[in-house]
């Protein structure tokens, strides 16, 4: 008997010491190595994998009605507004399209003469408003114009030189040339190069940033892109071009490469007054969009659309495609002691010619519905030849075959003149335009949220809802929820006299996990709930960095673990933003697929609160969200979107994220440094800090700010936070549910006020 007692006591220590070694409901954790960067390889496996299904789900997108020409044009209208959407060709162009000849008393507007054309140099009004104006060259035949077409260089390529007046590109490939030479009106733009020269604050800090990448940061946020702002330049053309039919007819036409050819087949797919297309050096499979320079980077794209699926938008009109060599291009400018904050990934290389074929055999399919036979494709020596090949031109203009090549340049009339400063001109206009939409913006946003009503807390928290699913949806991105069992593990990693500490594993979707640290106190009775804190840390941050007592990070100062000490339930979630350009990446990766990082941050932290709401300990009621910088901006776009969340603390991050993403002019702008991650499609239209804090309503919502952070200066957060209180004092009448605490420190947790504001809200410890 006594032996059996001992056998017994001896079972019941080791079931206790196994039951405390994993969490009740758990199964042992058993995973090992760095967690965090199998949880970025994840995801970025997750988005490999979706991009690889893209094409098969776009006919989702699509309702084609083949029935007659008018209504195909009619069922893909939808489509081809969501195209004109993205890329932010939305802005009124000029109402009164006009060439305006450049010249001066000392300098005539022609500056070229070739066989049988003069060139001219001219610019003409984009937008409405008078403030945008393009320039470039315009080739004017002598006689009257077999067609008028608008010839679109690559972004590096010169005006000048794809016309042959000045050096730079074979004979051939001054495809500008060989059209007027063949009595054809032709308007060659100016694009927005791929130097760094102006990208940067003069006196802060100048980049690498290609000025395409420069100004498509900023305008990213407005809804605009260079890519918008370029195909607006060359509609304003065909308006013009329209406008000169009324008195001599000539069929219209756009022609481009490399950039040029990007701009050509999306300018044609918004606008069907163009007849013809030619579009060499770009068509091919668009799945690896996330891989190509960052200023190709457009919202949701990939998801509707590959090329393919644009040329549908140009079917049944003449779409001739040339499969040659692609402008190559390995990244950004180098990096200089000078120079840095380029996005570092981005390469253009020349597809192999099967994959041209494949994707152009793709848009064939359409054509055929449509009995159309007007798609050809040209290939130039095994799709790595020169751009304007004889084939491709003939086939262009549907002639006889072109006249031979000649090295013949026309006469160059201003050998002297400036092309850099017409390219300044270019890139401060639209840096300009877009900086004046970030001024306007405050009015959209007020036009946004003007429909929603804040009689009272109840009827601002129902009619709302629309709002953060808008914001969820269009501007982070939405994942679907948590698709399989969260199959808990977990494993005892702390046993402290107040406390103990398990790290836990929860499933999100395949591939995808959620991971944290929870600490639990010893003292919680048997049917007891207390209340959670869920302790968010930073870039490229850690949970042990919050909740491991032997670590005092002078960022995070033990927050979990003095919380825990108090009484409180914490758990510390392992974030993603972790791995420098490898979690970035997801954010290139996501974007073609109409999602971002804080998408899968979302899902993570649905799980996270489901199942903290399952815990026996913990009050579902009574989950409140902490975090530090990244933390912080976790707490802007999460807690606000999760109803679950009792109530949200922003340290560290607060400010005018809007002014934060976009300024030229202040030293805290994110456009001088590397962290691309921060763009996010038409924030600004939408939504700015102090509307996120406003969606926390009626739910408690506070800002913690160290003088010295230098994430933003005092004003800033102060002004952006003055519209919260207002908004909580005024019209929530919540005067006591929202502060903000400023103390004498840096870049960290003050836990101060913070945590009499956790006091008080998550009401512990009970009175």
């Amino acid at each position: 008997m006594p032996t059996f007692r001992l056998l017994l006591t001896a079972a019941i220590a080791i079931a206790l010491a196994q039951a405390q070694n994993t969490l009740p409901g758990t199964q042992p954790l058993t995973m090992q190595g760095d967690l965090a960067a199998q949880m970025v390889d994840g995801i970025n496996t997750w988005l490999d994998r979706e991009t690889s299904a893209a094409p098969n789900r776009r006919a989702t997108y699509w309702k084609r009605d083949y029935t007659s020409a008018a209504a195909y044009e009619k069922s893909i209208a939808p489509n081809r507004d969501r195209l004109r959407r993205i890329i932010g060709a939305t802005d009124q162009r000029a109402t009164r399209p006009q060439m305006i000849l450049d010249a001066t008393t000392a300098q005539d507007s022609v500056v070229g003469k070739g066989p049988g054309y003069k060139i001219h140099a001219v610019r003409w009004p984009v937008l409405e408003g008078g403030a945008v104006f393009a320039e470039g060259l315009l080739l004017i035949p002598d006689r009257s114009p077999v067609a008028r077409i608008v010839a679109i260089p690559d972004a590096d390529t010169t005006p000048e030189a794809l016309t042959g007046l000045q050096p730079g590109i074979e004979p051939q490939a001054q495809f500008a040339r060989r059209l007027a030479e063949r009595g054809c009106l032709v308007l060659v733009p100016t694009l927005i190069d791929r130097k760094d020269t102006w990208s940067g604050i003069p006196g802060i800090r100048m980049t690498n940033q290609p000025h395409r990448e420069w100004i498509y940061r900023m305008a990213y946020q407005t809804g605009r892109h260079i890519i918008g702002y370029e195909v607006q330049t060359v509609l304003a053309a065909i308006d013009w071009f329209t406008a000169e039919n009324t008195r001599q007819s000539a069929p219209i036409a756009v022609a481009g490469y490399g950039e040029g050819g990007l701009i050509a087949l999306y300018s044609a797919a918004l606008d069907p007054r163009i007849t013809t297309t030619l579009v060499s050096g770009y068509f091919q499979p668009r799945e690896q969009l996330w891989s190509e320079p960052v200023y190709r980077d457009v919202w949701s794209l990939v998801r509707e659309f590959g090329d393919a699926e644009i040329a549908s938008l140009i079917a049944p009109r003449a779409l001739v495609i040339e499969a040659a060599r692609a402008p190559e291009v390995t990244g950004p400018p180098p990096t200089t002691t000078d120079r840095r904050g380029a996005t570092p990934n981005g390469s253009i290389k020349t597809p192999p010619l099967d994959a041209v074929r494949a994707e152009t055999e793709r848009a064939r399919a359409y054509y055929t519905s449509l009995n159309s036979d007007k798609l050809q494709l040209i290939e130039t020596e095994a799709g790595r030849g020169l751009p304007g090949s004889d084939k491709a031109l003939t086939a262009f203009l549907r002639s006889a075959p072109a006249a031979a090549v000649t090295a013949t340049a026309p006469q160059n009339l201003r050998p002297d003149y400036d092309i850099g400063a017409r390219q300044k001109r270019q890139f401060d206009t639209w840096v300009e335009h877009t900086q004046r939409l970030v001024r306007q913006s405050p009015a959209r946003r007020q036009e946004f949220w003007g429909r929603i009503d804040t009689t009272t807390p109840a009827r601002w928290k129902e009619t709302s809802e629309p709002y953060r699913n808008h914001i969820w949806n269009e501007v982070i991105g939405r994942m679907p929820d948590p698709t399989i069992p969260a199959s808990p593990r977990s494993r005892l990693i702390l046993d402290e006299p107040k406390y103990r500490g398990y790290e836990v594993v929860l499933d999100v979707w395949p591939g995808v996990f959620a991971q944290g640290i929870i600490l639990v106190p010893k003292n919680i009775a048997a049917g007891e709930r207390r209340p959670v804190v869920v302790c968010q840390h930073g870039l490229e941050g850690r949970p042990v960095e919050l909740a491991d007592p032997k670590i005092d990070s002078h960022y995070y100062h033990r927050m979990a673990v003095k919380l825990a000490e108090e009484g409180f339930v914490t758990f510390s979630p392992q974030n993603p933003y972790i791995g420098q350009d490898r979690f970035r990446i997801i954010q290139r990766r996501g974007h073609p697929l109409k999602l971002a990082l804080f998408s899968f941050v979302l899902g993570q932290h649905q799980r996270i609160l489901e199942w903290l709401a399952q815990q026996p300990f913990t009050d579902p009621q009574r989950i409140g969200f902490y975090g530090l910088s990244y933390g912080g901006k976790t707490a802007m776009r999460v807690p606000p979107l999760l109803p679950q969340y009792a109530l949200s603390i922003c340290s560290a991050d607060f400010n005018e994220w809007v002014w934060k993403t976009t300024s030229v002019d202040s030293k805290y702008s994110y456009m001088v440094t590397n962290e691309y991650d921060m763009i996010e499609f038409d924030f600004a239209s939408v939504v700015n800090y102090s509307d996120l804090g406003n969606l926390m309503a009626p739910r408690p919502f506070m800002v913690e700010r160290g003088h010295n952070d230098n994430v933003a200066p005092d004003e800033w957060v102060a002004h952006e936070f003055a519209k919260t209180r207002r908004f909580y004092t005024t019209q929530m009448n919540l005067a006591d549910r929202t502060e903000i605490e400023f103390f004498n420190g840096p870049h960290t947790i003050n836990g101060q006020g913070t945590f009499q504001f956790l006091r008080r809200h998550l009401r512990w410890p009970p009175q």
